[in-house]
C-alpha cells in the first residue's frame, strides 16, 4: 500500500478547491441557492473521481469512474431548478444548474492533469458572468417586462383608462385578465412591457390614483 501523496495529486486538490471556490464565491454573493461550500465541493470531488478514475481503471478504459460524473452531476443540477411562481410561468435556478455543472467539468478537467485549461476556463467563465451581468442589468434598465394587477370601483369600463395611462408612458401591454367580483370590483392583469423609466412614472401615477384598491407591480 501506497502511504505517499504525490505532489501532482495535492496540486490538483489545491486547485481544485481554488477554482471552486472563486466560482462559489461568485454565486455566493449573488445569494444563489448553490454557493461557495457546494461549488467547491462539487468540483473537489469531480476532481478526485477524476484522479481515481485514471488510477484503477483499466488501461483501454481509464474514464470508467470519470465518465459517470455528468449523469450524477445532472441530478444535483435538477435540484435547483423551481418554478418561480404557481403559474409556472417563471423557472429559475438555470444559471445556478449550469454553473455546477460547468464546475463538475472543470473538476474533471484538473483530475486528468489539464492545470493550464482548468485555469483558464475558470477565468473565462467568471469573466463572462461578470461581463453578462453588466449587459442583463443595462437590457434591463432599457427594457422591462412586468405584471400589473388593478383593482378598482367597477363603473363605466374602467380599464381602459389605465390602458390609456400605459400608451401615455410609452409602455407596451396585453391584457392578460380581467374578473368583476360581486362587490362590484373589478381586477385587471396585464402584462407591460417598457423602460425602466416609464415603469417608473406609469407606477407612480397609478399610486396616486384614489380609485385604486389594491395595486400589484
Amino acid at each position: 500500500m501506497n502511504m505517499t501523496l504525490p505532489s501532482d495529486i495535492v496540486i490538483k486538490l489545491v486547485l481544485a478547491v481554488l477554482i471552486g471556490g472563486a466560482i462559489g464565491a461568485e454565486r455566493e454573493y449573488r445569494s444563489k441557492s448553490a454557493g461557495f461550500r457546494t461549488l467547491t465541493l462539487i468540483c473537489l470531488g469531480s476532481t478526485i473521481l477524476t484522479i481515481f478514475s485514471v488510477i484503477i481503471g483499466t488501461p483501454g478504459n481509464p474514464d470508467r469512474i470519470a465518465s459517470n460524473i455528468a449523469t450524477g452531476i445532472g441530478f444535483v443540477g435538477a435540484g435547483v431548478i423551481f418554478k418561480g411562481d404557481g403559474s409556472g410561468s417563471k423557472v429559475s435556478g438555470i444559471t445556478t444548474a449550469a454553473m455546477i455543472w460547468v464546475t463538475a467539468g472543470l473538476g474533471v478537467a484538473i483530475g486528468a492533469g489539464y492545470l493550464l485549461t482548468s485555469i483558464f476556463a475558470a477565468a473565462l467563465i467568471l469573466l463572462v458572468l461578470l461581463v453578462f451581468m453588466l449587459l442583463e442589468s443595462g437590457i434591463d434598465r432599457i427594457n422591462q417586462i412586468r405584471t400589473y394587477k388593478i383593482v378598482c370601483q367597477f363603473d363605466n369600463e374602467p380599464l381602459h383608462r389605465y390602458e390609456d395611462l400605459f400608451r401615455c408612458h410609452h409602455l407596451k401591454f396585453r391584457r392578460s385578465s380581467q374578473r368583476k367580483s360581486a362587490e362590484n370590483f373589478i381586477t385587471g392583469e396585464w402584462v407591460v412591457q417598457g423602460s425602466e423609466r416609464n415603469h417608473r412614472h406609469c407606477i407612480h401615477e397609478v399610486l396616486r390614483d384614489q380609485k385604486v384598491r389594491e395595486f400589484e407591480f
